[in-house]
């Protein structure tokens, strides 16, 4: 007798639909090939190839070998050491999926960035058999560089000289677009929680109000002078003062180090110039040209070391000041903040630059311990950090480990930039941030937020933003805010969800608009400030934006998971049972707490230096963070051993204890063959006694055979049972009508009988 265990009718199904697509009972076949572009390429859950260049070699052939990769699109999108033609002479790909999409841009005049290239030479290739985009902005404001992005999905149907009406009819069948303030589950609960906004203020000391009025006095002459140049060099020492008027609007120590950096500079050059100066420059005195050119060049010489020396004395009395304060309110504000709304709570603070961030940190270490607070940027270094006793010490800390440790509740705080805040989930214990400077482009604020507003997250999002209500960039961000509320005013007169639809058009300005609007303002009277604006923003979000969204939407599709009905309930505790059973089989023990499991890998698993010889607090909880175990699924190598072993038992019949009816399990085939189809089996049941007979689809067949505890069963031959063979032959009479009500993707079904479970 042959016998079947429970154990092999797990791994069937989980083979079968562990994989699921949208529709339901379809799968991807196990030798699908996937890549993924992306700018984090660690953020994948998938276990996937990584991309590196230096693996990327003729021999090693890296696009042939794997089928799943994850690569970096900035890496990519260059075609070093014949990457592309390597790339271009692999199989095809069954997926490619581009992340932050919008990067694959086309401008009319000036054409296609290296990324859009990529995608279309793949495309003309052959190489993709579909293709995923994810972007939050997709339209830049420019409609050439969208209907490029779309000719990604279908070349035949989208361009950007093709007729837009037409284009725009055909959107609905390629363009998904999901609010976040109106995602649900599959039961209808909301995912996310409106965001809670308090604004918070503080006023400048003596000291820091006279460093401020020097800075303004400095960059409207640096504007005058710039004003006197050409349009190359005055534009470069506008981006100058730009960056320094940026830099103070975060911290007088953020702009003291810049302006140290440019006295240092300007005392090299000065002393340079002189040396040039003391030169002779011609002797040749018979020579009147020659005469002539010496004056001249000495001349300008002379005149550039007076500039540079004048500069440098507004410079040193700038420093001055800026050293002449010895603490900032901002700082001290924020502390305030902390302590009167969230205390004993997690905090997440975000700058826009390093010695703002090395102000908080030091602040943060005084109050609450040194232990107590990480960073993270962009290069994992953060210098001049006070420490509690008073020394100033370098930091460094890999943003990974600081990540874990803060959803870990390791440290308390966190203060990120916005180079080290990219593609992090810290949403596990936190739901407070503070905004310890605003950033010119409102498009960072949304982005900072992101970092908790995200799935998974069960409490509202507090944010506070600090601003001085005398300067002028509180008085720009009071009447951008006013023009953003307007803007979600014409938006919500005809959607639901002007919020969240405000991103796309905060995606279709770019920085410049910004850095012109604060930039701009300095040295205003403010009685002038709100005309000046009103002239300057004029086009932000006017009319053709919101037109753009409002078409952009309305011809998008969406999708709602409470209305996926046919999507098998299904997730990771479901795989539980089945890999438990499998270490039995295999004897092994595991330990099992709740969800997890620790365990010694079997033996026959060992064969790949992927698989551990043993794992703990291995997760089968999605809910869980990364730092409580790795989270386990399908797609892991133990858990594809544990398929594979399980799949190749055979057997067609088992009596099992605990079983209250019997249970009839077959696959569902096609008799036409077509390679292109994803679906190659689908498994289904039919469970019930006679007269209560019903069809089960592969989810339900499995909810059932995790019910059964194979640990106390013995095996011992099967007791003859009268009922067996009639009620068999029910079944598969029902099972070839149940075809049609089951919807399969087949041309022309046929079933197959593969296992029969009897109550004992």
């Amino acid at each position: 007798m042959l016998v079947v265990t429970p154990l092999a009718a797990q791994a069937a199904h989980w083979a079968a639909i562990s994989l699921a697509s949208v529709t339901p009972s379809l799968a991807w076949p196990s030798d699908s090939r996937i890549t993924r572009f992306s700018p984090w390429p660690d953020k994948s859950a998938i276990r996937a190839a990584i991309y590196r260049a230096d693996l990327d070699t003729v021999r090693s052939d890296f696009w042939g070998v794997h089928q799943v990769v994850v690569a970096s699109l900035p890496t990519l999108r260059f075609d070093s050491n014949g990457r592309h033609e390597r790339l271009l002479d692999a199989p095809a790909w069954d997926m490619v999926i581009v992340d932050e999409a919008h990067h694959l841009n086309a401008e009319e005049n000036s054409g296609k960035t290296l990324g859009l290239e990529l995608l279309e030479k793949l495309n003309a290739a052959g190489k993709v058999e579909s293709c995923v985009l994810f972007t939050g902005t997709p339209h830049r404001g420019k409609a050439f560089g969208f209907w490029s992005l779309m000719s990604l999905l279908d070349s035949d149907l989208f361009g950007p000289r093709r007729n837009e009406g037409a284009m725009l009819q055909a959107l609905p069948r390629y363009l998904i677009r999901n609010a976040k303030q109106k995602a649900v589950d599959m039961k209808g609960r909301r995912l996310f929680m409106p965001v809670q906004q308090f604004p918070e203020v503080f006023t400048y000391s003596d000291e820091e109000e006279t460093f401020y009025e020097l800075l303004s006095s400095f960059i409207l002459a640096g504007k005058a002078y710039a004003s006197s140049l050409g349009r190359l060099e005055g534009g470069q020492v506008i981006l100058v003062l730009i960056a320094l008027q940026k830099l103070a609007s975060s911290s007088i120590a953020a702009v003291l180090a810049a302006l140290d950096t440019r006295q240092r500079r300007l005392a090299a050059l000065a002393a340079q110039s002189r040396e040039e100066l003391a030169t002779d420059l011609g002797e040749q005195e018979s020579e009147e040209l020659a005469q002539a050119i010496d004056a001249w060049l000495k001349s300008e010489r002379k005149a550039r070391i007076q500039l540079m020396e004048d500069e440098g004395r507004h410079l040193g009395e700038l420093i001055a000041a800026g050293r002449a304060v010895k603490s900032e309110t901002r700082i001290s504000r924020v502390l305030e903040v902390i302590q009167l709304r969230f205390s004993e709570e997690p905090v997440l603070l975000f700058t826009e630059y390093k010695r703002t961030q090395a102000l908080i940190v030091s602040a943060l270490m005084r109050v609450f311990g040194s232990d107590s607070v990480g960073f993270m940027n962009g290069d994992n270094r953060l210098d001049a950090v006070m420490l509690p006793d008073g020394t100033s010490r370098t930091l460094s800390a890999r943003r990974e480990d600081v990540c874990d440790a803060f959803n870990a509740g390791r440290i308390r705080f966190l203060v990120s930039t916005e180079a080290g805040g990219e593609g992090i989930d810290l949403q596990e214990r936190c739901s407070a941030l503070v905004h310890v400077d605003l950033p010119w482009n409102p498009m960072r604020l949304h982005q900072r937020v992101g970092r908790l507003n995200r799935y998974g997250q069960q409490r509202p999002v507090r944010v506070v933003s600090l601003r001085n209500p005398d300067t002028v960039e509180a008085l720009i961000w009071g009447k951008l805010e006013e023009k953003l509320n307007s803007i979600m005013r014409a938006l919500g007169s005809a959607m639901d969800e002007p919020e969240d639809l405000m991103q796309l058009v905060l995606g279709m300005s770019g920085s410049n608009t910004f850095d012109d609007l604060f930039a701009g303002a300095v040295g205003l009277r403010k009685d002038r400030i709100a005309d000046w604006f009103d002239q300057k923003a004029g086009t932000f979000g006017g009319e053709s934006a919101i037109k753009t969204v409002q078409e952009l939407v309305g011809h998008a599709s969406s999708f709602d998971l409470s209305d996926l009905k046919e999507v098998p309930p299904l997730d990771l505790r479901d795989l539980l049972p089945f890999f438990e059973n499998a270490l039995f089989h295999n004897r092994r023990r595991p330990k099992v707490e709740g969800l997890s499991l620790s365990f010694r890998t079997p033996d026959e698993w060992l064969t790949s230096p992927a698989i551990k010889r043993s794992y703990e607090n291995i997760q089968f909880d999605r809910t869980k963070g990364a730092h409580e175990g790795d989270l386990m699924g399908v797609g892991h190598p133990v858990i594809g051993k544990a398929l594979d072993q399980a799949t190749k038992l055979q057997g067609s019949f088992c009596i099992a204890s605990g079983l209250e009816e019997p249970l009839l399990v077959f696959a569902v085939m096609d008799r036409v063959s077509d390679s292109t189809r994803q679906a190659r089996r689908v498994l289904a049941g039919i469970a019930g006694w006679d007269g209560s007979m019903r069809v089960l689809r592969d989810w339900q067949v499995l909810k059932a055979v995790n019910e059964i505890d194979t640990r106390s069963e013995t095996l011992a031959p099967a007791p003859e049972d009268s009922r067996r063979g009639p009620w068999l032959a029910s079944a598969s009479q029902l099972a070839d009508r149940a075809l049609h009500d089951l919807a399969l993707p087949f041309e022309r079904p046929e079933c197959r009988e593969i296992a029969l479970l009897w109550p004992r």
